[in-house]
């Protein structure tokens, strides 16, 4: 079938690049909306769908001045759907949810027992993780050097346990007594030097603003204002969000926790307790650590575990609300269900990685309503499949899915959502090409 053009549907038309001469080169918009100066316009094809992308020829301090690609709607049609999922290392990207359902309405689908705290299974978590970081402490104590890799593993995923139970606790899923709450979480955080009630605050914050932008307090997309703002910060920035960004969530302990100017007034007498009781183990728990064992021993069995618990805490993070279908919005434009059920992710892992971390990774019922007890989670994200399963978005965790939010998910972009960095500043983003061209691409 031909169309009015002479061209058959489905074919791939090809147009030359071409130069479009200008005076001089501004990194600034004309009348039309184009970038003015000298640029190769060139056309590509997107799912069978054709947009121009202007491709400027010089570069003001290794920056691109403009990357202004239109691209067509994100998600249109079950093909396009199943081949970025392919392409982005998921198992299902969910269709976007109507405009008019809100959050109250995929709440009230789920059964009221999956609200409802259990003293036993709650206490249970707490043996799980103390058992099985008091066993990975064992393993530090008696393995050789070459299975130290091992056992941190384990002893850093367990004690990512104590940070899920103190998690619950902070939304008030732990018990039905408060106080009980506030004492079992603040010991829960107090081995990963984590301000309990600091975290607490910010992280309300998240759950009521995710995947705003600015708003949302877990993370934010770069913008590019950021990176032309200096050679350094560009350089700190581009490294930040690649080769260390499973490590990122350091820097985020310690810009936002930290810092009482963050916090409203009445929030400042509990955060000053949090802060007292972390440097209290520090003052502490640090100094008997080298006494018994050296400073060998604290970094054995204290700093490499923690290491890995921040892996699992960027991880965790990244995969659960970043991909490149998925939009950080204005505040305008937010919508408080989209956000929560198509902007969360839902990810299997490892069993035991599953069981050490108490299903924090069954995350989309979580961000329905955060009074859901983790030991609930899976009931409850079992209903959401039956109800609303259609807009979920799932992927079992791979080194595609990594390699996507590592090289792609970086600088803000309205219409794509994320640029990456070696599209704007091609010469300094080289970390990110190492990630493209060595990582593993198996999903």
């Amino acid at each position: 079938m031909s169309t009015a053009s002479g061209v058959s549907a489905g074919s791939v038309l090809q147009l030359p690049s071409f130069r479009v001469p200008a005076k001089r080169f501004l990194p600034r918009r004309t009348a039309a909306g184009a970038p003015a100066g000298n640029f190769f316009v060139k056309r590509d094809i997107i799912y069978n769908r054709s947009y121009h992308q202007f491709l400027p020829l010089k570069h003001i301090g290794g920056l691109q001045a403009a990357v202004l690609p239109v691209t067509p709607p994100l998600l249109d049609g079950e093909g396009k759907k199943k081949q970025m999922a392919e392409e982005y290392g998921f198992t299902q990207i969910g269709d976007e949810l109507p405009d008019d359902i809100t959050l109250k309405d995929v709440m009230d689908t789920l059964p009221k027992e999956v609200f409802e705290i259990n003293d036993v299974k709650a206490w249970t978590s707490v043996l799980i993780s103390v058992t099985s970081y008091a066993l990975g402490l064992y393993f530090i104590a008696k393995s050789p050097w070459y299975l130290l890799p091992l056992a941190w593993a384990w002893t850093g995923t367990a004690v990512t346990g104590f940070f899920v139970i103190g998690h619950d606790c902070a939304h008030k899923s732990f018990s039905r007594n408060k106080l009980v709450e506030d004492v079992v979480g603040t010991l829960a955080f107090m081995p990963l030097i984590y301000p309990y009630e600091p975290w607490r605050f910010k992280h309300d914050r998240h759950h009521a603003k995710t995947n705003m932008l600015i708003e949302d307090t877990a993370w934010q997309p770069v913008w590019q204002k950021e990176i032309e703002s200096s050679p350094f910060l560009r350089k700190a920035i581009i490294f930040g969000y690649g080769p260390i960004r499973p490590w990122m969530s350091i820097a985020h302990w310690l810009i936002w926790h930290f810092d009482l100017k963050k916090f409203r007034p009445n929030e400042v007498p509990r955060v000053k307790i949090s802060l007292a009781c972390v440097f209290a183990f520090m003052a502490i728990g640090w100094p008997l650590i080298i006494l018994k064992s050296g400073l060998a021993g604290w970094f054995k069995f204290w700093f490499m575990p923690w290491m890995v618990y921040h892996f699992w805490m960027s991880t965790f993070t990244m995969v659960h609300h970043t991909a490149p279908h998925i939009p950080f919005k204005s505040s305008e434009e937010w919508n408080a269900a989209q956000a929560q059920l198509n902007g969360t992710v839902h990810c299997n892992y490892p069993q035991w990685i599953e069981i050490l971390c108490h299903d924090i990774n069954v995350h989309v019922p979580h961000h329905i309503s955060p009074r859901i007890p983790s030991y609930n989670l899976r009931a409850a994200y079992d209903s959401i499949k039956q109800n609303w399963g259609k807009y979920v978005n799932e992927a079992n965790w791979n080194w595609r899915l990594m390699k996507t939010i590592l090289t792609r998910c970086h600088v803000y972009d309205k219409e794509r959502y994320y640029v990456p960095f070696d599209e704007l500043a091609p010469q300094e983003s080289q970390p990110i090409k190492f990630l493209r061209k060595f990582m593993p691409d198996y999903a």
